[in-house]
């Protein structure tokens, strides 16, 4: 009798009849081991369902095909083994790369270190500064001047707004001749130098020349200049009030005293300009009386037009006369005829008469009378170029003196002076350096630059 059927089956090889899963195990001793173990199965298990849940309704759909197959394989009895289903490695925990701490070296160096050194300086080295504030703008006095009113002259009174006062006050505040007037009454170098070398990022190094005074004086001197209004906003930094205030009314006097400066050279220019043109305009004049003085000797004629007026006299006593020899004739006409000695002497009155109102009036359209051998005409017309010239020369002349005397007037007064709106002030509390301002915008700046360089680090890697 055959062994194998009589050999009783047990719970095992029911399931491994059923499974074919469990057919293999029993025929492969290591994946009974495998399936004996809790955790092993625990594993398989877990490995399963994360499959199960990744894959979703598409892994479902297979296993269902592949439930069918299996049936379908039980069914024909075929020895044909199951898919094996691979389980994925568990991802390790993250750990520090070299490159994570050289970014994490370069952010203490480049960032954490020189951060801590600036917020260290500015509050255990940086001295309090305190600021004084002034405020001025120029002005010129707007009055109608006597020039103006005798045809626009205005030229001879100077040039020059306050605009164009105001751009040059800006630029002297900044130059090196107020710095050097300055320190003539205030020792900058001693002031702004009494903190060296404990606080060197505020302070000036001994020694300084005057360019370095300047370079200096526009760290702790700010103006602020708007050209539409003219107004000019000065900031003075000193490390004590009294220094700061000082500072600001010395540039204020400095400012003021540049002004004057300007008004008197405006003043002399003024002078100087008006009296060369009353110079000239007097040598004109003179000069267009001398010719109509060689006018009046060379044609013996004070006054052509009062001689033309003459000429005209005799031309209108012709034509009276001329009337009543017509009226005579007339007259004696009724009396007498034409034959009558009286009428014939009559008749050559009247034609006398009129051959001379003929040759004067001739005289005065053909040119034919000359005097100091020029025609008439033209002698008119030479004494009426020089008339207008002389009117025109007096004209300028007087002109010429009304501007000298506005000149003079002007210059008795003050036509620019510095209009002062904020007197210099006197701090209280210190104002600079601005720490928190300066911490936060070097810990920004240092944060960029490694921001910067950790991007350039990683960019140039990918490529790599």
């Amino acid at each position: 009798m055959d062994r194998t059927k009589d050999t009783p089956q047990t719970g095992t090889d029911t399931e491994a009849g059923n499974d074919p899963e469990a057919r293999d195990r029993a025929r492969d001793p290591e994946a009974r081991d495998r399936a004996r173990d809790p955790e092993t199965r625990g594993r398989a298990r877990d490995s399963e369902a994360t499959d199960e849940h990744q894959d979703g309704g598409a892994s479902g759909e297979r296993r269902g095909r592949r439930g069918g197959k299996g049936a379908r394989k039980q069914g024909s009895g075929s020895k044909e083994p199951p898919p094996v289903v691979e389980v994925r490695p568990v991802a390790t925990p993250a750990r520090m790369q070299r490159r994570h701490w050289g970014l994490l070296l370069a952010f203490i160096v480049l960032v954490l270190v020189p951060f801590g050194a600036v917020v260290f300086y500015l509050w255990s080295f940086a001295e309090d500064q305190y600021a004084s504030t002034t405020g001025f703008t120029v002005r010129q006095e707007e009055t109608e001047s006597a020039s103006q009113l005798m045809g626009g002259l205005a030229d001879f009174m100077g040039g020059g707004g306050g605009t164009t006062d105001t751009d040059v006050l800006y630029e002297f505040i900044q130059s090196q001749e107020i710095v050097e007037r300055v320190d003539e009454q205030v020792d900058l170098a001693a002031h702004y130098g009494q903190n060296w070398p404990d606080d060197p990022a505020f302070a000036i190094w001994p020694g300084a020349s005057v360019e370095d005074l300047l370079w200096y004086w526009r760290r702790v001197v700010r103006i602020s200049y708007d050209q539409n209004s003219g107004l000019i906003d000065v900031e003075v930094r000193a490390f004590d009030p009294e220094t700061a205030r000082q500072i600001a009314r010395l540039i204020v006097d400095e400012s003021q005293v540049m002004i004057n400066a300007l008004n008197e050279a405006a003043r002399e220019e003024t002078m100087a300009q008006a009296a060369r043109d009353l110079d000239e305009a007097g040598e004109r004049l003179r000069e267009v009386r001398q010719q109509l003085t060689d006018f009046r000797v060379r044609t013996q004629i004070i006054d052509p037009e009062a001689d033309m007026q003459a000429r005209m006299g005799v031309l209108d006593n012709l034509q009276q006369q001329l009337a009543e020899a017509l009226i005579d004739y007339d007259l004696l006409l009724q009396s007498t005829d034409e034959d009558d000695p009286r009428s014939r002497q009559s008749r050559r009155r009247i034609e006398v008469i009129r051959e001379r109102i003929r040759q004067e009036r001739e005289n005065f359209a053909s040119g034919d009378v000359t005097v100091a051998g020029t025609d008439y005409p033209t002698l008119l017309s030479d004494y009426e170029s020089l008339r207008t010239d002389r009117e025109f020369a007096e004209e300028a002349y007087r002109a010429a003196l009304t501007a000298l005397d506005s000149a003079r007037s002007n210059a008795q007064r003050q036509s620019r002076y510095l209009a002062t709106h904020i007197n210099p002030t006197l701090p209280q509390t210190a104002g600079y350096p601005q720490r928190p301002v300066l911490a936060g915008l070097a810990g920004l700046f240092l944060l960029m630059i490694w921001a910067i360089g950790a991007l350039v680090y990683y960019s140039l890697r990918d490529r790599e």
